[in-house]
Order: C-alpha cells, then structure tokens, then sequence
C-alpha cells in the first residue's frame, strides 16, 4: 500500500482474537473476500473489481469493516478512497497455519460458494 493516506483502525497483532477473525470469516461474503486478498497486493473497495458486484457499495463497507476490526485487514484511507491489504504477516504470526488452512481448504469452482 501506499504510505500516503490515513491508517484506519485496526487492532495491534497482540489483540487480534482467534474468535473474532473465526466469527469474521464465518460470512461466504468475507470468506470469498479472503481468497481475493490472499494474493497480498492492496485492492479498492469497487465492489465489481472484487467478484461482488451484485452487492450494494454499503453493505461492501460493512464487510470489509467487520474484516478489519477482526484484524484481518488494513485499510488505508487516500482521500475518499479505501485500500484494503490483506495483514498476512501479522494473522502468520498470530496464528501460525491459519490462513494457509483455510484457503487451501476453498474450492476452486465458487459457483456453490459464490456470496449473494
């Protein structure tokens, strides 16, 4: 992500909790977003350029907040823009084998998967 921008809140390695990321991805929506943010690049929150086009740009906003206060992500806002990042590192480091689990686990046909 770029360094320009204002980090939004998110809660420190330390205090990200295990139920929490776990209740967090229990949603197909944030668990599809999951699999999109696992290539580690920094995406905008344009619903179509995620997979989810269908969804109302709200209720986007609600996904990815759940997602960050969980600890999952980083958002950083540039203006009226949001750029969301994956924390890989810091999910690694907090609970090692997590991430790794869980998306080798998806399948690769979404179509049964795929969030409405």
């Amino acid at each position: 992500m770029s360094d320009e921008g204002e980090q939004l809140p998110q809660p420190d390695v330390d205090d990200i909790d295990l139920v929490k990321v776990l209740h967090a991805l229990g949603d197909p929506v944030r668990l599809w977003l999951l699999k999109v943010y696992a290539n580690g690049q920094a995406f905008s929150c344009a619903p179509d350029a995620l997979g989810i086009g269908h969804l109302h740009k709200s209720t986007v906003s609600h996904h990815m907040r759940i997602m960050r206060e969980a600890g999952i992500t980083s958002t950083r806002a540039v203006g009226r823009n949001r750029y969301v990042q994956l924390r890989r590192d810091d999910l690694d480091a907090r609970f090692p084998g997590l991430l790794d689990a869980l998306l080798k686990s998806m399948p690769e046909d979404w179509t049964r998967y795929q969030p409405s």
